[in-house]
């Protein structure tokens, strides 16, 4: 009996460790991007870079702006364990003035909304200084 309880009990701690589920994991290189002063309507578009360090496929479900100004574009296929991938941003620079802003990230990663942000000022155009 006591071998049966033994077995029993190795079983409870093992098998759970061995049947762990695979996650995705989602690391940024940096979740702030810094436009500094940049001139009114010059090229908007950074990237936000980041690498799957999980050990299953990586799907970005959604990514959304704080604002109508700012338009993120998301990777459409899954992003494999140990590649890379990124979140291309646009923002408007057409609006002068300070820029802070929120981008969401949605994914099955093991932290599952993410929070990026962008910072700079635009410029007034010549003529406006």
């Amino acid at each position: 009996m006591n071998k049966i309880i033994t077995v029993f009990l190795v079983a409870m701690f093992v098998i759970p460790t061995v049947a762990q589920e695979k996650v995705a994991k989602i690391e940024f290189k940096s979740d702030v991007i810094d436009y500094g002063q940049i001139e009114n309507g010059s090229d908007g578009v950074r990237v936000f870079e980041f690498t799957n360090t999980g050990d299953a496929p990586l799907v970005i479900s959604r990514v959304y702006s704080s604002c109508g100004c700012t338009i993120p574009k998301k990777p459409e296929a899954p992003i494999l364990p140990g590649q890379n991938g990124e979140i291309q941003v646009k923002y408007d620079t057409k609006r002068t003035g300070p820029i802070r802003k929120t981008i969401t990230v949605n994914s099955n990663a093991t932290e599952t909304t993410k929070a990026l942000k962008i910072k700079g000022e635009v410029m007034p155009p010549e003529e406006e200084k």
